[in-house]
């Protein structure tokens, strides 16, 4: 594969630093391309999606075309109208579904860019070559085309036909545009500058009906998952994210797909569908994650606490005020050196292990919990990952505020000072996407912490000033306390609520009485949030330390 000896770099989303694209037909290409059309043999669209492929502005010799029968009766054979170097595979008996089919076509794969498309899609001539003029420029973009709705019933339109308007420059006459409806997904093209300001939720809009990709990115990020019969697409656009991939719409990339998608035609059906499978796998979509006390199959954030040199009290301490976090979706990794741990005969009191021992006790049955000697370089698909030293205590509300300003601020690592000693004591919340994205560009030797800073961003604080203390100084909150300020915050609010109720029928005496009315009811609210929701939140919010959390003054 011919890839560029320097990768640009190209900070969050913005894709704009590359300095725009080669006008179609102005440039030299060099990398090949397969283009993957999964089908479900009905054969009605296909023919017409081939023979638009057959007269693509894209150099013949760079281009192949693998189709994918899923069908429950497989196509016999191809049309006679395709491009060039076409093939049919079929997926192994007994397996189904668009995600699967995709992974056979990119295991048949020999381009050094992979291209979906739908068999309902019939892409202008210079389609592809609008893609491939992107992946010339950088090896990490996942480009995405352009695609206008229209009606079409079986046997309006041959492939003779699509052929010869494709031959002549003439498939946007076709259909007329103004009958023709814009993909969903335009709209959030529209707000975000052609997702240049998207930022780390571009990659919600990724739709698989035509889209490309390098093949390496889509291995590295582990293929389509194939237990998702439908959002696969959203999904897979998810883990690129977190590959360090960055998204691009091209409007030149121009294309019609005929009679709509599923999403168009029963939009409401599909979200219920959609909603388990991608709340499950995509932490970044919070609105499908409003259940606390849920466990996910991907977490929100990877919390990782060494207890080499620590001991039970201080690790307990720091594994228990991240598991009471009020980010729900939190897993914990503790590193050690468990393997080294053997059963041989011992004084279990005079132990020298003896803390790696109780700890490994206390966690070993915790879901939530991973006991692993060594760190892995990423925990990928996890979008977070969060550093904290043992013996000191994040508050409750601290990883949700700390990943919300790294979201606002596009921040790729966030590090935290807790102890300025002869060594600086720190924890750190690192990206997936930053650091992944950063491994993509850095030249060799290169600090992976400077790429980060310009690709993402990052930031030194006070840990402090996050809720982090030590265990010692963590305030220990008991549910009859908690119970007690609900109870005043309740009273509170029905002294406030009876007061509202009685400037509101004040307010039917006149338009001045009921501009009074809309401003104390301002005031209410913000009494209510100033004097009343806040100060409880601080004080609810504080780190939590269990009465032997103290080192030295605990007990096993």
């Amino acid at each position: 594969m011919t890839s560029p000896t320097r990768q640009p770099r190209i900070p969050a989303n913005d894709h704009g630093v590359l300095g725009g694209v080669p006008e179609l037909g102005e440039w030299t290409p060099h990398l090949s391309v397969s283009v993957v059309v999964p089908t479900g043999g009905a054969g009605d669209t296909l023919p017409l999606t081939l023979a638009a492929l057959a007269a693509q502005t894209y150099p013949r010799h760079l281009l192949d075309v693998i189709v994918v029968d899923d069908g429950e009766r497989p196509t016999a054979r191809l049309p006679e109208i395709r491009p060039e170097r076409t093939r049919l595979v079929r997926p192994e008996a007994g397996r189904w579904g668009k995600p699967h089919a995709c992974n056979v076509g990119a295991a048949a794969a020999e381009g050094d860019v992979i291209h979906w498309l739908d068999d309902d899609v019939v892409p202008f001539p210079e389609h592809v070559e609008a893609h491939m003029r992107w992946h010339h420029l950088a090896r990490y973009l996942v480009v995405l085309g352009h695609l206008r709705t229209v009606e079409w019933e079986p046997g309006e339109l041959s492939a003779s036909e699509v052929l010869a308007a494709a031959e002549a420059g003439a498939v946007a006459k076709l259909f007329h545009e103004e009958d023709s409806s814009p993909q969903w997904t335009e709209k959030r093209w529209n707000r975000t500058d052609d997702l240049r300001t998207a930022g780390a939720d571009a990659f919600a809009v990724h739709v698989g009906a035509a889209a490309s990709l390098p093949a390496e990115l889509f291995r590295a990020a582990g293929g389509m998952d194939e237990s998702l019969p439908l959002g696969e697409d959203t999904e897979l656009g998810y883990r690129l994210a977190q590959a360090g991939a960055v998204f691009v719409p091209d409007r030149a990339a121009r294309a019609w797909r005929l009679g709509g998608s599923a999403v168009m035609r029963r939009e409401q059906e599909v979200k219920r569908h959609n909603r388990p499978y991608l709340g499950e796998r995509v932490p970044s979509f919070r609105w499908l994650r409003a259940t606390p006390g849920r466990g996910y199959r991907v977490p929100y954030v990877e919390a990782v606490v060494d207890a080499r040199g620590a001991s039970l009290e201080e690790v307990r301490a720091t594994v228990d005020g991240l598991l009471a976090s009020w980010t729900p979706d939190v897993s914990v990794r503790i590193t050690g050196p468990w393997s080294g741990l053997g059963e041989a005969r011992r004084a279990p009191l005079d132990d020298p292990d003896l803390d790696l021992r109780l700890i490994r006790a206390l966690y070993e049955a915790d879901a939530r919990v991973t006991l692993a000697d060594d760190l892995p370089e990423s925990c990928f698909p996890t979008p977070f990952r969060f550093h904290c030293p043992a013996g000191w205590v994040p508050g409750q509300d601290a990883l949700g505020r700390l990943v919300a300003f790294a979201d606002r601020n596009t921040l790729g690592v966030l590090s935290l000072a807790l102890d300025e000693g002869d060594d600086v004591v720190r924890a750190r919340l690192e990206r997936t996407a930053a650091l992944s994205r950063a491994r993509l560009v850095a030249e060799p030797g290169e600090d992976l912490d400077d790429v980060v800073h310009e690709v993402y961003g990052t930031l030194w604080d006070v840990g402090e000033k996050w809720g982090v203390v030590r265990a010692e100084a963590a305030t220990t909150i008991s549910p009859q306390r908690l119970q007690a300020e609900l109870e005043k915050c309740r009273a509170r609010s029905l002294v406030l609520q009876d007061r509202a109720n009685r400037w509101r029928r004040q307010a039917t005496r006149g338009q001045a009485t009921r501009r009074r009315w809309r401003n104390a009811s301002r005031r209410v609210t913000r009494f209510l949030a100033r004097r009343v929701a806040r100060p409880v939140m601080r004080r609810v919010a504080r780190p939590v330390a269990l009465p032997w959390a103290a080192a030295g003054r605990g007990r096993a």
